[in-house]
């Protein structure tokens, strides 16, 4: 074991930068973005500081590099939600079951990748370059591309679309946090199922009104025990 905790890993030759950042995600893991340094992960990757330091020049860099690595992740276990969801042949239904699992799949990583969740937000950053989503902040891509998919069914209108993702973004991810480090915490599992199923009712009347009624947006779709949730 190394002193701060993970084993040392071998790399191929050339893929050091990479290597690098895995142990930057262990470490997000283990212990948050304050225990990303490039000494810790050199010492993860098995080099030394002034190898690590030749792909990273500082704490910053390495910590963009886990950040991204965080959202990767945070995107993938998204998307193994959606998978779950059975197959149907209404638009509707389809997107609203979506849009849902999104949620799901994002406060199920925050619950329990929580060292890569507060990494993935770590001091800021932004979703946009100018006015263009950034491609990387898969998590926010897939949430824009449900909410078109709604306005292409009619039932989120044109006039309620712009910004939308920043109201379920909120919901969500606020709720992730109050699990995780607020006073949901330390709430058994069928009270934040009841706090979470009334969340997402809220919000769905709010993007569809009244028309929620006729849809399940609420069931959770659960993943099948042997799939996965890393890139």
């Amino acid at each position: 074991m190394t002193p701060s905790g993970g084993s040392k890993r071998s790399y191929h030759h050339g893929d050091l930068r990479n290597a690098l950042v895995d142990a930057a995600a262990q470490l997000a893991e283990e212990g948050g973005p304050a225990a990303i340094t490039v000494r810790a992960a050199a010492r993860i990757a098995g080099v030394t500081p002034t190898a690590a330091y030749r792909h990273f020049e500082g704490h910053e860099q390495l910590l963009d590099a886990a950040k991204e690595r965080a959202m990767e992740r945070m995107g993938a276990a998204m998307q193994v939600y959606v998978r779950a969801l059975p197959e149907t042949d209404d638009p509707v239904q389809r997107s609203l079951s979506t849009l849902a699992a999104i949620a799901r799949g994002y406060i199920q990583f925050a619950r329990s990748e929580p060292g890569l969740f507060r990494t993935a937000f770590q001091q800021g950053g932004s979703i946009l370059d100018g006015e263009t989503i950034v491609k990387s902040d898969i998590p926010f891509v897939l949430l824009a591309q449900a909410l078109d998919d709604l306005v292409a069914t009619g039932m989120l209108t044109r006039e309620y679309r712009p910004m939308a993702e920043i109201t379920a973004w909120s919901a969500v991810h606020g709720f992730s946090n109050l699990s995780i480090d607020g006073p949901l915490r330390d709430w058994p599992e069928h009270m934040l199922e009841q706090a979470l199923a009334r969340m997402l009712d809220i919000l769905g009347r709010g993007f569809v009104g009244d028309a929620l009624a006729h849809y399940d947006f609420v069931t959770p779709a659960i993943p099948s025990s042997g799939s996965s949730t890393t890139a």
